[in-house]
């Protein structure tokens, strides 16, 4: 590992700890030659699960093409970027313990859209609209209309 400060190839590890649910490691080091310290977080390489698209075609899982949809349908809204990343690792590690090195599209969606309904509304609606593909305003209502009754209201 190289040190980001002076780039020298001569640190030691005085820190590892387990990261988000056990997903990655992390770990502080301290550099021998300019004494600084920094954080590296390290991954399992595990087998490459394929997203089977609607059209057939196999595409390799990508994590950060997944946060940046859960991005796009979470802009403005009161949501923090490590609530992302959880909702992000909760899927991957759902999708791996499934053990089935292939997941449809539509499977991922709907475990976004299940997750997204239980941190934002208005995102979940938003994933829901680009997702779900609506071809017209009644299909949305309709949408909303089976969250709402999901959902019971809160009080005002």
């Amino acid at each position: 590992m190289k040190c980001p400060y002076c780039r020298a190839d001569n640190d030691r590890v005085i820190d590892s700890r387990a990261h988000q649910e056990g997903s990655a490691i992390r770990r502080r080091r301290l550099c021998q030659n300019c004494g600084r310290r920094y954080t590296t977080y390290e991954r399992v390489e595990e087998s490459a699960i394929k997203v089977i698209k609607k059209d057939g075609v196999r595409v390799p899982f990508e994590r950060e093409k997944l946060k940046r949809g859960l991005e796009r349908a979470c802009w403005k809204r009161p949501i923090r970027e490590e609530q992302l990343d959880e909702i992000v690792t909760a899927i991957e590690n759902q999708i791996c313990d499934s053990m089935e090195p292939d997941i449809e599209s539509r499977q991922l969606g709907e475990m976004v859209m299940e997750r997204l309904r239980d941190v934002d509304q208005i995102a979940y609606v938003r994933f829901a609209s680009v997702y779900r593909e609506f071809n017209d305003a009644q299909e949305f209502v309709e949408e909303l209309n089976e969250m709402l009754e999901e959902t019971p209201c809160a009080p005002r």
